[in-house]
């Protein structure tokens, strides 16, 4: 009698125990063939777990130069492969570095099975390190990108014109060997450049030189600090270091962020360095506002120049699917009042896939101009530290906009 009675229990278990397992397992092999179907599409630093409760993923959209139709695309592949059982949570990288995270949630809370929309945050809480130590499908690392720089200078400074313009291509060389590096090599090609008439162009912007030549190196420290260090030649004819950091409050329409360089003049004459060995800290620190409705920034900083003068500045900055267009007003001691706006304009192609690691050759992300209005040529003098940098990239890595563009 006690011997029939254990039976069906040993057995019930064995069954419960196998239905676990093959759950599980068929769950890994969902998550697998997601992994595999990114990685087709040209998606890069992926690495997915699971457990009970949900599924993480991890992936750097390399393969979309709009971001949010690259991260529309990742949710549609993993709403489309995977049963609907668990809640799905999505870290976006950069260089392999953690910058926000996407989280399915519903606005049914009787039925939590029925996902409605994803939310977005800086805020990691421990996913990162749940998914970090995973297989890394489609490592970005030692992959070189051949990207082609268009930069466009003009100016009005001769009656006799109607402006002075400056035309170059700046292909430039980047590849990363870790977690947040990134090497840039480049090179500037001038095609058209009028130095004819009263202040006009240098001639020696008419040789190719060197352009950038940076190390840079990205860190997401404690408390959901981003920060990023450069070494190296910068534009403006400046050299040396420079570092930057990024924090946002809970409110995360609200953020902090502070810079500092140390940087030397220096210029090419061709491909011989010319330099006087003299350098100064240039400065930024304040905070900015996002208002999600519109996507607007707001920023307000105090700031150190080039030339030692320190001023305030004021940026409000509206951002687009294909282009951000942005106002500025400045006032430092010793000049006068000035400002402008700026343009920054998504480049084709839009789509486009490494092959393994043959190097990949395409149009950098994005061109813009500055037009400088009240026409300021000594003063508020500031430099950029990598090629990447504009208004548009900083904003790639915004949750609240990203968030703002999948709901809509």
């Amino acid at each position: 009698m006690s011997s029939n009675f254990r039976f069906p229990i040993l057995q019930w278990i064995c069954t419960v125990c196998f239905m676990v397992i093959t759950t599980a397992s068929w769950g890994q092999e969902y998550g697998k063939n997601v992994v595999e179907e990114l990685s087709n599409l040209g998606f890069e630093n992926i690495r997915y777990t699971e457990n009970e409760y949900e599924r993480i993923f991890s992936i750097e959209n390399i393969a979309v130069r709009i971001q949010e139709k690259g991260i529309s695309k990742v949710i549609e592949t993993i709403q489309e492969r995977l049963p609907n059982d668990k809640q799905c949570k999505i870290i976006v990288t950069n260089l392999d570095i953690p910058e926000f995270i996407l989280t399915q949630s519903t606005t049914n809370k009787k039925d939590t099975t029925t996902w409605q929309k994803w939310d977005a945050s800086y805020e990691l809480g421990d996913n990162w390190n749940k998914i970090k130590k995973e297989k890394c499908t489609n490592s970005s690392r030692f992959k070189v990108d051949l990207l082609i720089y268009p930069q466009l200078s003009y100016q009005n400074m001769d009656i006799t014109k109607i402006y002075q313009v400056m035309f170059t291509l700046n292909p430039a060389v980047e590849v990363s060997f870790w977690p947040g590096m990134k090497l840039t090599g480049q090179i500037i090609v001038p095609l058209y450049v009028d130095t004819q008439g009263y202040a006009a162009y240098s001639p020696i912007y008419k040789k190719v030189r060197p352009g950038f030549l940076t190390l840079s190196q990205r860190f997401r420290l404690p408390f959901n600090i981003k920060a990023k260090a450069v070494v190296g030649m910068f534009n403006n004819d400046q050299h040396g270091i420079d570092f930057e950091v990024f924090r946002p409050f809970k409110d995360e329409r609200f953020s902090l962020e502070a810079r500092a360089g140390y940087t030397g003049w220096g210029y090419w004459d061709g491909f011989s360095c010319k330099y006087n060995g003299e350098y100064q800290w240039t400065w930024s620190v304040g905070g900015s506002f996002y208002w999600p409705r519109y996507d607007v920034q707001f920023s307000l900083k105090a700031e150190q120049y080039l030339m030692g003068e320190k001023g305030i500045r004021f940026d409000m900055v509206r951002h687009f699917k294909y282009a951000t267009v942005g106002f500025y007003a400045m006032k430092a001691e010793k000049a006068k009042s000035n400002g402008g706006f700026r343009i920054q304009v998504a480049l084709p192609p839009y789509k486009q896939k490494r092959h393994k690691y043959i190097p990949r050759i395409s149009t950098s992300r994005n061109m813009g101009i500055i037009y400088n209005a009240g026409n300021e040529r000594i003063y508020y003098k500031q430099y950029r530290a990598e090629a990447s940098d504009n208004i548009m990239e900083k904003n790639r890595y915004n949750p609240i906009y990203i968030e703002n563009k999948l709901s809509n």
